[in-house]
């Protein structure tokens, strides 16, 4: 079993499991921003990867709720002790290198819910795969793991950009750029499991854009009173790398007072901050392969994640490659989505009965 791949019983009371008595298959996209499953009853959802806990017990009079989760809990903030558990696509740790309790508990949560989600019978077994990102640590992979315990017979780590490749079947001469808000996976794919020196995490990703979008803004105008949701959800909608685009025109308040800004340099100029380590990143897993395929690799290349949406995205990095690796060609997927969590579901599928049953 490779670094990529890890089989974990989280459950040692379950029942011996068997396909014919009720186990449901669930791929996992576990997010920063995201979280997504798909599951071998057809179920397919997301949710925000957002938990919040009412703050006192006048907060808890006014939600009716213990724990709340996505949407409903980002907008419900002023009255929550909120929670993003995975940052940077891992669980957060303490400044001694212990895991965040509190970040623990909501992960605890979030996967609960996710699970729930996906609506299991109760007489089945929950068999997961959760993709997690391509170089994260045993320490965060040993986090997760404990995060799904609760909620899950047995658990699967599969690395995100590995997953995408496995759904389309694309396993040979490929490198795969999987973004999120926390991390930009990279991954080449050459028939074998890929092992670490076949996998690069940049830390590039959809915060990143936030943060350098926070910035143009406040540079050019100074005034401006915005949140961090704010400027996360302008990015969602108008995000852009394209030289020719329709104005991004938006109302944000001054001192109470709204006004219409014009961002749409800001927002193309925040955006392409994330291509050029991208591509360098690429150029790292090009250069260190076999130079008899070097060029399959870089014609092949798979751009998955929500942050693959950004308008232009694809061209921008084909362009960027041509420049500094001579050539290259982007294909975006067609479930930005759900990739991860569609791949995820695969692998779940194509393991053997046999494998499952030495869970036990």
């Amino acid at each position: 079993m490779t670094d990529t791949q890890e089989m974990v019983d989280a459950d040692t009371d379950a029942d011996e499991p068997n396909k014919n008595h009720g186990v449901l298959y669930l791929g996992i996209d576990l997010g920063t921003s995201r979280t997504s499953v798909c599951a071998s009853n057809g179920v397919r959802e997301t949710v925000e990867s957002f938990v919040g806990y009412p703050k006192d017990p006048v907060a808890r009079k006014l939600l009716k709720k213990d724990v709340l989760f996505g949407e409903e809990a980002r907008q419900k903030r002023l009255s929550l002790n909120l929670h993003r558990p995975l940052a940077h696509g891992v669980l957060t740790f303490n400044a001694e290198g212990a895991e965040d309790s509190d970040a623990l508990r909501a992960a605890q949560d979030l996967v609960k819910e996710t699970v729930r989600l996906a609506r299991p019978r109760k007489d089945e077994l929950v068999y997961a795969v959760i993709g997690v990102p391509a170089q994260a640590s045993i320490h965060n992979k040993d986090a997760i793991l404990k995060a799904a315990r609760e909620s899950v017979d047995s658990v699967m780590l599969c690395s995100e950009p590995f997953s995408v490749a496995y759904g389309l079947d694309m396993l040979e001469d490929v490198l795969v750029i999987d973004i999120g808000a926390g991390t930009v996976d990279l991954c080449r794919m050459h028939g074998t499991m890929p092992e670490d020196n076949d996998q690069i995490t940049l830390t590039s990703a959809g915060d990143f854009v936030d943060a350098e979008l926070e910035k143009e803004i406040t540079k050019s105008h100074p005034n401006v009173q915005y949140t961090r949701q704010m400027i996360k959800s302008l990015k969602e909608r108008y995000s852009t790398v394209e030289g020719t685009t329709e104005p991004i025109k938006v109302e944000l308040p001054v001192k109470g007072k709204p006004q219409v800004f014009d961002l749409t340099e800001e927002m193309r100029t925040a955006c392409r901050r994330m291509v050029p380590p991208i591509v360098e990143g690429l150029g790292q897993l090009v250069a260190t392969f076999d130079p008899e395929f070097q060029d399959k690799l870089k014609d092949r290349v798979l751009l998955a994640g929500g942050g693959s949406q950004i308008k232009g995205l694809d061209f921008a990095i084909q362009e960027e490659m041509r420049k500094m690796l001579g050539g290259g060609r982007v294909i975006r997927i067609e479930e930005p989505i759900y990739g991860g969590a569609n791949g995820a579901l695969k692998i779940a599928h194509d393991m053997p009965e046999d494998f499952w049953e030495k869970l036990k």
